[in-house]
């Protein structure tokens, strides 16, 4: 009997634990670059404080970032595209804005707003709205476009068939959006704390590998990745009981919209 995809993942994340835990310990990879496992849950736990406080100043940046990313995103997307001007004018501009590294715009975040968490807000927004703007507005591509000359024959205006129409029939691809636009928040949030601030799990990285912790370094890493892992399987979970009602053909087409849009989505 062959293994499920899911064994495999399992089995996969299994040995690679082992081998976080057993190459340290033989010497295969000096402890200063890899600490073992079993040290890194050990410093997590005996400083769990220090994380807890941690976590919650970065939770606070990333859900203030999610209002701005995803929902303006999800609205700047719904109106790029379901106005075929906008579509054309605008959509290969953010495509070609969403490969450039945004990193490159947080110093100028920092003079403009300080190094608080107003320019972490502020930069991880910006990391996630790109992607987010980019799928819904792929997502609308797929609706039906039945649905809106009907609302527009019924004399609904532009507001009305964006926020009544368009963004309740994209709602799988929306989701689609704010799984990957969630994702990049959290990324943005950490780097910027770990290039300038005082709190956050991005500072608790860069102070204690400026004094060659590695079990505290990889102990914030692990939580970073756990966060992110959470945050992920609860996007996907939503978006699988949004798209469980579509047919196979309309999937394919959301699917294809957004490869064309240049969003790439992990596997659903």
């Amino acid at each position: 009997m062959r293994p499920t995809a899911a064994s495999l993942r399992w089995i996969i994340i299994a040995a690679l634990l082992v081998l976080w835990e057993v190459l340290p310990r033989i010497g295969a990879i000096s402890p200063l670059f890899l600490p073992p496992l079993s040290e890194t849950v050990r410093a997590v736990i005996t400083d769990w404080p220090e994380y807890a406080d941690a976590l919650f100043v970065s939770l606070g940046e990333v859900a203030v970032a999610l209002v701005f990313a995803c929902g303006g995103g999800i609205l700047a997307g719904a109106v790029i595209g379901s106005v075929p001007a906008l579509r054309t004018l605008l959509l290969p501009v953010a495509s070609s804005l969403y490969a450039v590294p945004l990193v490159i715009l947080y110093p100028v975040l920092t003079v403009w707003l300080g190094i608080g968490s107003e320019s972490k807000i502020a930069f991880a927004a910006i990391n996630g709205f790109l992607p987010t703007t980019l799928a819904t507005a792929a997502g609308i591509r797929t609706i039906d476009p039945n649905l809106v000359l009907a609302a527009r024959s019924m004399g609904a205006t532009l507001a009305q068939r964006v926020t009544r129409v368009i963004i309740p029939a994209s709602i799988p691809t929306v989701l689609a959006g704010l799984r990957l636009g969630g994702v990049l928040v959290i990324v943005g949030v950490v780097v910027s704390e770990m290039l300038t601030s005082t709190a956050g799990i991005g500072y608790i990285v860069t102070r204690y590998r400026t004094v060659l912790d590695s079990a505290h370094v990889f102990g914030a890493v692990l939580l970073i990745v756990l966060l992110t892992l959470l945050f992920d399987t609860l996007a996907r979970f939503l978006e699988r009981r949004a798209t469980a009602w579509q047919p196979q053909a309309q999937r394919d087409r959301r699917r294809a919209a957004r490869a064309e849009a240049g969003i790439v989505v992990p596997a659903e």
